[in-house]
């Protein structure tokens, strides 16, 4: 027996395009450099009514968070799995290439997000998943270095490459410095490398190996 699969619902289907458009409308004005975009300003832009916006988010809260969820979704093709195993000047290289285009391309909504953050438990959360993202990718793609450190230095060290390779680090260079796309990717490639060799342990030292060196630090 053949079993046919149920019509869509239609209004099921145009409930999904509507919330679509009123997501799409949202970014696409912040985009264009409206970082606090009203109901009315989302219902014009995404061709709706203003009651649509409200049926389908019960505020502007909710309907940043559910935007926020759409950029990282519309931004993952932009991220590149960089591997451990490749050699200390290519996984700088491919690791900056990455992390600038997609620090380039969340802008917008990175600037958007934050002034509403201290009033949205919502967008502070995703905020805050994403600086920890960032985080675990540092530690994983220069875990050889890392992993060669006595435990305080790998600490700092990590808290630096984590600040190096930020979006606040990007929007200073980018905004304040006036730096260009490709010059600010420089300084941040100048960054990573410095910090990444300096803690480098020197041929002596990694003959020794990490548990020789961390009886000498606590004699």
């Amino acid at each position: 027996m053949t079993t046919v699969a149920p019509a869509p619902d239609g209004r099921a289907a145009r409930a999904t395009r509507t919330r679509d458009a009123v997501v799409d409308a949202f970014l696409a004005l912040i985009d264009d450099g409206n970082l606090r975009p009203t109901a009315r300003q989302v219902s014009e832009r995404a061709g709706v009514s203003l009651r649509s916006v409200f049926q389908h988010f019960a505020d502007l809260e909710s309907l940043f968070a559910t935007a926020a969820d759409k950029q990282v979704e519309r931004l993952t093709p932009l991220a590149t799995r960089v591997s451990p195993e490749a050699t200390l000047e290519d996984r700088i290289a491919l690791f900056v290439d990455a992390r600038t285009r997609l620090l380039e391309a969340i802008s917008p909504v990175r600037r958007a997000a934050l002034l509403q953050a201290p009033f949205s438990e919502e967008l502070a959360g995703r905020l805050h998943w994403s600086r920890e993202s960032n985080r675990a990718e540092v530690a994983r793609v220069f875990s050889p270095e890392l992993a060669a450190l006595p435990e305080k230095d790998r600490r700092d060290v990590l808290a630096a490459l984590h600040a190096a390779s930020e979006w606040y680090t990007w929007e200073t260079l980018r905004v304040h410095d006036g730096l260009s796309a490709t010059d600010a990717r420089g300084v941040m490639s100048r960054m990573l490398s410095a910090l990444l060799v300096r803690a480098l342990p020197s041929p002596a030292a990694a003959a020794e190996g990490p548990g020789v060196r961390a009886r000498k630090e606590t004699r």
